[in-house]
């Protein structure tokens, strides 16, 4: 290379490296214009409470001062949401929530994208999966559930909010392999994404519902639904809550922890993963957040960017081991 080549090369160099840099450049007064918050499930779903929550403590504390509105983008199990957020890669105006179907939809296939096509930002709450039952129920508790599946896979219907094969659908087969049930493509699973998985139970059309802690706790208190039990390692939250008895205390040995977590689109820039990093770390100290984690009977489980990062590796390899062997991994 001659002289004047390399001069050409050094300075194409510190062209390109400028540019990067120009590229990262916050603008002024960033956020400066409306953000656009997105739960990838319909209303009073664990999704669309969490974001709205997250909404709700930083405008309160005065944490972050431009509006954050609540899309709903429903389907796939999260995966419409995904694969738009594709369209906004490299925006800095996007955020969405996503728990563990964020890895399911790619190792079930219903996506070809997966964590690694976001900017994760933060790990917020840890969640738990809980059963219910109508009223006038003939179980009383899980383990009658699970002995009638035993006897008959197909006899018992299960609903849940999210698609075949992700978190709703997931966290019951964990239950049931861990009481032994072997045939777990066989038991019936119906998804309600429209969000009325609860009135499906109350009329009649499904036996069992699985959900989360939070969701339908007014139905709890108002008697028109049984909780049979979560899979906390032990009783958590106040109030009716702290009545749901655990999968362990019914000799179900087995836990399973519905993590949630806030994601901006891929290649999301520099400057604004360091402020929203920034703004949830602030949010999380406050009391309006404490409240709120109190009275969704939230469990605390804050990471920042890097340890998030890394615990999605590694449940990411836990959860492809348990998919291959329920039958249902794509590889």
């Amino acid at each position: 290379m001659t002289r004047f080549s390399k001069t050409i090369a050094a300075a194409c160099l510190l062209l390109s490296c400028a540019g990067a840099a120009f590229a990262q450049k916050a603008p002024a007064n960033y956020p400066n214009k409306p953000m656009e918050f997105v739960a990838p499930s319909g209303a009073g779903g664990g999704w669309d409470t969490t974001i709205r929550m997250v909404a709700k403590a930083l405008a309160d504390e005065k944490i972050v001062s431009v509006p954050m509105p609540v899309t709903n983008r429903t389907g796939g199990g999260g995966g419409i949401n995904l694969a738009y957020m594709q369209t906004k890669k490299g925006a800095d105006d996007l955020i969405s929530v996503y728990s563990p179907p964020l890895l399911f939809i790619k190792l079930n296939g219903t996506s070809k994208f997966g964590y690694k096509d976001t900017t994760p930002l933060a790990r917020l709450i840890a969640d738990y999966g809980a059963f219910y039952v109508s009223k006038n129920s003939k179980y009383k508790t899980m383990k009658e559930v699970l002995d009638a599946i035993k006897a008959n896979p197909g006899s018992v219907k299960i609903g849940g909010g999210s698609a075949a094969g992700s978190m709703d659908h997931i966290v019951f087969l964990y239950v049931a392999k861990a009481y032994g049930i072997k045939d777990l493509r066989k038991i019936q699973y119906i998804a309600f994404q429209d969000g009325t998985g609860p009135t499906q139970l109350m009329g009649g059309f499904i036996d069992v519902l699985s959900s989360d802690i939070a969701s339908l706790r007014g139905l709890v208190e108002s008697g028109d639904v049984r909780c049979l039990g979560i899979t906390a390692s032990q009783r958590i939250g106040t109030g009716i809550v702290a009545t749901y008895p655990t999968m362990k205390e019914q000799g179900i040995d087995v836990e399973f922890s519905n993590w949630r977590g806030l994601f901006g689109p891929p290649e999301m820039p520099e400057y604004a993963v360091n402020y929203w990093r920034d703004a949830l770390a602030k949010m999380v100290k406050t009391e309006t957040w404490k409240k709120i984690m109190a009275e969704q009977s939230w469990t605390p489980a804050y990471m920042d960017q890097p340890e998030f990062k890394a615990f999605l590796d590694k449940v990411n390899e836990e959860y492809t081991e348990i998919f291959e062997e329920i039958g249902i991994l794509v590889k």
